[in-house]
């Protein structure tokens, strides 16, 4: 699995554990729900910048969402 399906996942699995909508991660991180629809399917590469404000929203560490063994396992 690439990075970017290993991020997508992360931030879907994240997402979900938080019961956030596409749209409200979207709002709450300032991009289009359809931008963060492609991330999770690992159709996107997002910026380091990006990557920061969704882990900032999710209440994660950016490290935990790019890794293919994120360190904390209840999401």
């Amino acid at each position: 699995m690439g990075l970017a399906s290993t991020f997508g996942r992360n931030v879907r699995n994240a997402r979900r554990a938080k019961s956030l909508t596409l749209e409200a991660l979207a709002h709450d991180v300032g991009l289009a729900y359809s931008y963060i629809g492609e991330l999770e399917r690992g159709r996107r590469n997002p910026t380091l910048k990006v990557v920061e404000r969704i882990a900032k929203a999710l209440d994660r560490d950016p490290i935990d969402l790019l890794s293919s063994t994120p360190a904390d396992q209840d999401y």
